[in-house]
């Protein structure tokens, strides 16, 4: 079983990523054993977490939710489904 997840930086800034063990993971970036994005911005709160099978799943998933605009990300995290499922308007003349 692996994770992706979302941070919640002492910044207010978001961090995404993945590992087979969440507390292990959120333990060693709140002591600043984590990457350098969170060592810098402690503390921080999981905010967001998915189960997935497999760690290439997990890389997947992580791609897609690091390419997203942070109103997206804060959307999931809320819970909010429609505005994520939302099609653009298109802009005509």
């Amino acid at each position: 079983m692996w994770f992706v997840y979302i941070l919640e930086c002492a910044d207010k800034s978001y961090y995404v990523g993945i590992t087979p063990n969440l507390e292990r993971r959120l333990n060693e970036h709140n002591s600043g054993c984590g990457g350098f994005w969170t060592r810098v911005r402690r503390p921080v709160k999981l905010r967001y977490f998915e189960k997935l099978k497999t760690r290439k799943d997990a890389e997947v998933r992580e791609t897609q939710l690091k390419g997203w605009s942070r109103k997206k990300k804060e959307a999931l995290i809320e819970g909010n489904v429609l505005s994520l499922s939302k099609p653009r308007q298109s802009k005509r003349s």
